[in-house]
């Protein structure tokens, strides 16, 4: 784990290397910069109690707060400039408190260290598409070999059909714990009942730029939209420290509860923080660097957004 005082200064250094690949656009969130939020239910159906005291997921249903967006840090760019797209759950829970649930459409990172994240980005001197060039793509698999199967899913992957039709992961482990205190390493999932559909770059091209959006609105007119939250059980050797890795397919898969998005929000309001270190009792953080860095490189992407910088 990083030393405690380094932790703003490096998150500052990742964020400002950032900035340096694709530009600064002020009162924007330094990822996943364009998006729209939802209103929805999470309703519990008790499968993961014995795991967890998390009290979303017992037996009452609560309130959350949806954001589907793009991953470019850039607003501007369109629907289909950015494949890999994101899904933040704030859960509202009955006490009041707040939870958070952040997830990706693709299973792993592309670094397992903070200071790795930023040495990567640093070699990222002008990106086509948000991606390195392929000079500056081998060298940064020769430096960080762990890092080539996260960036070359990148690569390779299809903008989803609708926010709706696409598997969202939490990349990173967490720990569920019980009332006796046992802990279970899980990772999270969230599984469309809509199905999946990704796109072809040929017919991504016939589409608008925010057709994400008014497929949203479409579809909602018609009735709520829904995912199942499933987690995939970690073996006793499953990595919880490393996000660069995947766990087996065959780890075992529980659904735990149903997400039902019921309206869009007019709001788009940018003073709404997601961090994806934000658990609530009977939840942990695991060990990876990547997960805890991300609290604070968090920090100071909603400190400069609301600064208006």
């Amino acid at each position: 784990m990083e030393n405690e005082k380094a932790k703003p200064e490096l998150a500052n250094q990742a964020v400002d290397a950032i900035e340096k690949v694709v530009g600064t656009f002020p009162g924007n969130r330094r990822a996943h910069a364009r998006g729209n939020y939802y209103e929805g239910v999470f309703t519990p159906n008790g499968q993961a109690a014995l795991l967890t005291d998390a009290p979303h997921l017992q037996n009452q249903a609560v309130k959350a707060t949806i954001r589907f967006s793009n991953s470019s840090p850039n607003p501007n760019h369109t629907d289909a400039h950015s494949p890999v797209k994101g899904m933040a759950v704030k859960f509202h829970l009955p006490d009041g408190e707040e939870t958070d649930l952040i997830a990706v459409t693709i299973p792993l990172f592309f670094a397992k260290k903070p200071e790795a994240f930023v040495e990567i980005l640093e070699f990222v001197k002008s990106a086509k598409d948000g991606f390195p060039n392929l000079k500056e793509l081998a060298t940064i698999a020769m430096k960080y070999p762990e890092s080539k199967a996260g960036l070359q899913m990148i690569k390779e992957m299809r903008s989803p059909a609708s926010y709706t039709m696409a598997r969202y992961f939490s990349i990173h482990a967490y720990y569920f714990v019980n009332e006796n205190g046992k802990r279970q390493a899980i990772k999270y999932q969230w599984e469309p009942d809509a199905g999946l559909s990704m796109l072809e770059k040929d017919e991504l091209a016939k589409l608008p730029p925010d057709f994400l959006t008014e497929d949203m609105e479409e579809r909602l007119k018609r009735g709520p939209a829904s995912f199942n939250l499933n987690i995939q059980i970690g073996k006793e050797n499953a990595p919880t420290d490393d996000p660069t890795v995947v766990w087996p397919e065959d780890s075992q898969i529980i659904t735990v509860g149903k997400l039902s998005i019921t309206g869009k929000l007019d709001s788009q309001n940018e003073a709404i923080r997601f961090d994806p270190t934000n658990v609530t009792d009977g939840i942990e953080c695991s060990e990876d660097p990547i997960l805890n860095f991300r609290h604070s490189a968090y920090a100071v992407s909603y400190d400069r957004r609301t600064h208006n910088q």
